[in-house]
């Protein structure tokens, strides 16, 4: 199988835990750039939050963000794929949380508002360099612009899946939830998942489905290593990413990315 295309996540996957890249897996892309594979990176941050890593790469390519909902060229800036939620469909669901008594906060024009500041919040400006916006008028910034992406935050992981459950429920497939890191759950369009981002993708640079690999490591990953050519998982990932890969490479701290593209790209 000849790869043409590998999609490639960012935290935990070609990120060292410092939030790096190493040397090696930035000369490791580089060759592979040179046999004219295209690379991409998938990952959930917000487009600015990723974009130094494309230009660190030196990708003007397609940058997948906000674990698929949207889809932005890195060099031109144009727009491939945008998938937000509905705004009466979002201020349902900040009714639904608030209601719960479920912390939340949103993502719209590439900037994340909450109501008050969190400790998960702190910890995403202190990696990213983005300080949220703190806004009382949640129900206003969603009239303005429709959300990409709600992400509720819970106390404990017993409560994330009853309200899974219940969203699940309640909008019979509206929506795209994915469980993320530090106990939260992504509530997305259904449309607004990786794979369907990475195809859009693959499509507009005329590669097939079996010419796509695509690297991760956690729950969000999961439709995308499935629907790739080749899977791949490293190391460290959860064990449903490991169950959906075809191969599993070293861990991120390992420079797991590396040896996933020498073995399938060379």
């Amino acid at each position: 199988m000849s790869i043409k295309l590998a999609a490639i996540d960012l935290d935990d996957t070609l990120l060292n835990n410092r939030h790096m890249i190493s040397p090696a897996c930035v000369d490791a892309i580089r060759r592979v750039k040179e046999q004219g594979v295209y690379v991409v990176l998938a990952t959930g941050r917000m487009y600015r939050a990723a974009l130094p890593f494309a230009q660190q790469l030196e990708l003007e390519m397609p940058l997948i963000a906000y674990q698929g909902a949207l889809v932005k060229n890195s060099g031109s800036g144009e727009v491939l794929y945008e998938r937000t939620l509905d705004a009466q469909l979002s201020l349902h669901l900040i009714d639904f949380l608030e209601f719960q008594r479920i912390d939340y906060h949103i993502y719209c024009n590439d900037q994340v508002y909450a109501r008050k500041m969190l400790p998960l919040l702190e910890k995403h400006a202190r990696v990213t360099g983005i300080n949220p916006v703190i806004n009382g008028d949640m129900a206003g910034v969603i009239m303005k612009t429709p959300p990409l992406e709600i992400m509720a935050v819970f106390q404990d992981y017993t409560r994330r899946k009853d309200v899974e459950l219940m969203l699940r429920d309640r909008y019979h497939g509206r929506l795209h939830l994915s469980r993320f890191k530090y106990n939260t759950l992504e509530i997305m369009d259904r449309l607004a998942t990786k794979a369907q981002a990475l195809a859009t993708v693959a499509a507009r640079l005329g590669v097939q489905q079996h010419e796509v690999m695509a690297i991760g490591d956690s729950h969000n990953d999961v439709p995308m290593i499935e629907w790739a050519g080749i899977g791949v998982a490293v190391g460290n990932a959860h064990p449903r990413v490991k169950a959906a890969a075809d191969f599993i490479t070293g861990s991120n701290e390992e420079e797991g990315v590396i040896a996933a593209l020498e073995k399938f790209i060379g």
